[in-house]
């Protein structure tokens, strides 16, 4: 059985996180007709043991909570996924340049810059400056040619669900995504208890009340493409949910566009998030996850099949589902992936959980 295999499995990713230097991990994998199975490995960057409900920031998982938001109001008939930006946002300056709501999903609006914050700012005003920001972003590139990895794409898709809900994200995000698919997880609002402490945060906050993605402020923000925290089950809950669990979640017809690449074949990369960017001559994506097709991953094994997909955000984490080998997994770790860009620690494991749950 899964929880077999997983205990099985407690040794090899120890040596997978010593090698990174990682102090723990949570590991949460879902295999078809089967319920959820858990591990935990570890304890976060201060020496707390992890336990398999520990809070994590998810960092750009949350991007995926972010796009649902979108699709649920898509299949409400509230908003259609293939409009043009402008059809929501016609101040935004991507509007203007003739942006979709497809280009947003897929990083290929041309837009450049990483979510950040101005600490001598309160949450609300934080989220209103980063409103601002979004609407000046003018594409660097002509869209729809590039794939551009840039968390402004997610604040303006965060505009338009709010534009179109009549309400505060967060609370859209709660209501259409988090509550039904029965995910504990606190966004711009402190957790009920304390979250897991992410070792060597990058950034000019480091070592300070503001630190990136372990303070209380970090934590009160706004921010539709990373701010999101929750357990591992949560986390895979969301990449299940382009699976079809549960199954009346998102139409089917959605699911299937949501996962298929909507790129039109471009190339691109990440650039700006780390010191060494990756760049690919094709880099799949579709209506909020990366797409596995016919290339290495970025972050899941190569052994995972042409129709998988997920996300990794910078935390120390990814999801990822793999729809031919009916399997999910949840990663989430304890060291900030700046600290170990580079090595296989995703795919490993995730090589792992596939070789054991097979």
């Amino acid at each position: 059985m899964m929880e077999r295999t997983l205990t099985t499995m407690r040794p090899r990713v120890e040596a997978i996180l010593q090698r990174a230097a990682m102090p723990g991990a949570v590991i949460a994998v879902a295999r078809d007709g089967s319920p959820i199975e858990h591990l935990a490995v570890g304890s976060d960057a201060r020496g707390d043991e992890l336990t398999v409900d520990s809070l994590f920031p998810a960092a750009s998982i949350t991007k995926l909570a972010t796009a649902l938001s979108v699709l649920r109001l898509h299949d409400a008939g509230a908003l259609q996924y293939e409009d043009q930006l402008d059809a929501y946002l016609p101040e935004a300056a991507a509007a203007r340049a003739g942006v979709t709501l497809p280009m947003l999903f897929t990083h290929t609006a041309g837009l450049q810059g990483m979510e950040g914050y101005d600490a001598r700012q309160e949450p609300g005003a934080a989220w209103v400056a980063l409103q601002e920001e979004a609407l000046q972003a003018a594409p660097q590139a002509t869209p729809g040619t590039r794939v551009l990895y840039s968390d402004i794409n997610y604040d303006l898709l965060a505009m338009v669900v709010e534009r179109v809900a009549g309400e505060p994200f967060p609370v859209a995000c709660q209501r259409l995504v988090l509550e039904p698919l029965g995910i504990e997880a606190s966004f711009a609002a402190e957790p009920p208890r304390a979250p897991v402490w992410i070792g060597d945060e990058p950034g000019p906050h480091t070592g300070t009340p503001l630190e990136w993605h372990n303070s209380a402020y970090f934590r009160s923000l706004c921010l539709p493409a990373s701010g999101l925290v929750t357990t591992a089950a949560g986390a895979l809950a969301l990449v299940r949910a382009f699976m079809g669990a549960p199954d009346d979640f998102l139409r089917p017809e959605t699911r299937a566009a949501a996962t298929r690449d909507q790129t039109g074949g471009a190339g691109g990369g990440l650039f700006g998030a780390f010191d060494e960017p990756a760049e690919f001559a094709s880099f799949p994506w579709g209506l909020g996850p990366e797409l596995r097709e016919h290339r290495d991953p970025l972050f899941a094994p190569v052994e995972a099949g042409p129709a998988s997909f997920g996300h990794a955000g910078s935390s120390g984490c990814i999801v990822w589902a793999d729809p031919e080998a009916g399997v999910a997994w949840a990663i989430l770790g304890t060291r900030h992936m700046a600290a170990w860009w580079g090595d296989p620690l995703f795919g490993d494991i995730g090589a792992a959980v596939l070789a054991t749950a097979m």
